[in-house]
């Protein structure tokens, strides 16, 4: 099997939210792979962080801050980003939010800001990059989705509606778009190890124990585990897979769980 199936090089990435977390992780996997890597964020601190970081592995990145829900600032930046970096090959629509927060507290405007961070601007990014795939004959786009997007859980209403939604529109693009060569994927990813949590993945600790209990691999991911997973489905290896979503969560999708001992 030829390693060009795996094989980035020449390729822009845009990666939405890659300044830190596992959207960072992914971004690695995709510049290791050979990609050249177009960083989003929204805070100056965090980009120059982020930059440093991929320049320290050796890869090239290039950072813009703009928000993502926010369609004149997209449409400003993928014109900038197509003159001084060239136009994007692959969209991986990471960024994204969440409030835990149960429904019946939770604030209207709240449950709105939600969806618009994790299901409006993946639909606002992808609209305005499809245009210049389209155009070269071919692209990949990739939603971050989630387990919550075939799950619930008590307090994620508005995140589990949103990648719920996210799951969904990522079949649609597929749908509409696969006549133009551009292949539309998702990843779900399980429970990793991140700063976030971080407190939690404890010894002892109720939520660390559930997981550990609930994951049939019996721990945490690790942020390189979703490595693999980002680049098979920016490569050629992908070019026939289009509107799936590829959960890498360690099998907790595929049990209803341990039995009670």
């Amino acid at each position: 099997m030829s390693n060009n199936l795996f094989d980035l090089s020449n390729k822009i990435v845009l990666i939405t939210g890659g300044t830190h977390g596992l959207g960072m992780a992914m971004a690695k996997g995709l510049g290791e792979a050979g990609a050249t890597l177009v960083i989003n964020g929204h805070s100056a601190q965090k980009m120059e962080a982020a930059l440093a970081e991929y320049k320290k592995c050796s890869l090239k990145a290039h950072g813009y801050l703009f928000d993502v829900t926010n369609e004149i600032e997209v449409k400003a930046a993928i014109a900038k980003i197509t003159i001084e970096v060239g136009s994007i090959d692959v969209l991986v629509n990471n960024a994204g939010m969440i409030l835990r927060t149960p429904l019946l507290e939770m604030e209207v405007d709240d449950f709105k800001k939600v969806i618009d961070v994790d299901l409006v601007g993946p639909f606002i990014m992808a609209k305005h990059v499809v245009k210049s795939m389209i155009e070269k004959g071919g692209g990949k786009i990739i939603n971050i989705c989630s387990m919550m997007s075939e799950l619930g859980r008590d307090s994620v209403g508005a995140y589990a509606a949103a990648k719920g939604g996210l799951k969904m529109l990522t079949k649609n693009m597929a749908t509409e778009w696969a006549r133009y060569n551009i292949q539309t994927n998702g990843i779900g990813p399980g429970y990793f190890e991140t700063e976030q949590t971080a407190p939690i993945r404890v010894d002892g600790h109720p939520f660390n124990d559930f997981i550990i209990n609930r994951t049939p691999a019996a721990k945490w991911g690790n942020p390189n585990d979703l490595k693999g997973a980002a680049v098979f489905l920016a490569a050629p290896a992908s070019d026939f897979v289009n509107g799936h979503i590829l959960y890498v969560d360690g099998g907790i999708l595929a049990t209803i769980g341990k039995p009670i001992e």
